[in-house]
């Protein structure tokens, strides 16, 4: 029996000068409590590039400017896998400030301090990505 195709997955590399933000997972959801580059799941018919937008105005209530994209790859987890496709982004300057609607928290970290927050397995090779 052939494994369904990987669920294609966004995330954004928010930048704010050296930092970068990462959002704590509810305890309640898959991988609760740990952090992650805010996104979420692509829809049908959507492009990658609207599901971002979409899904940060959602989960932070903030709006981006897509500066870059990243390499997409796939990450297995046990009940599936997700084709991360990542994006370099900046706040826009309109945009409020990001609040955590769907997580626990936010932390705005410096690059080099990313390794030090348990991130979400998928996440891990972005951090590399970025380094």
């Amino acid at each position: 029996m052939e494994s369904p195709p990987p669920v294609p997955v966004v995330c954004a590399i928010i930048r704010r000068n050296t930092h970068i933000l990462l959002a704590q997972r509810p305890p309640d959801k898959k991988l609760g409590g740990l952090w992650e580059f805010p996104g979420g799941k692509v829809e049908p018919g959507e492009s990658p590039e609207t599901a971002l937008h979409r899904e940060l105005q959602e989960e932070l209530g903030c709006t981006v400017r897509i500066t870059q994209a990243l390499a997409p790859f796939v990450h297995a987890y046990d009940w599936g896998s997700i084709e991360l496709i990542p994006f370099i982004c900046e706040l826009e300057a309109s945009s409020p400030e990001p609040h955590p609607h769907e997580h626990t928290a936010l932390a705005w970290v410096e690059r080099g301090e990313l390794h030090r927050y348990n991130l979400a397995p998928a996440d891990v090779p972005v951090v590399g990505m970025l380094m």
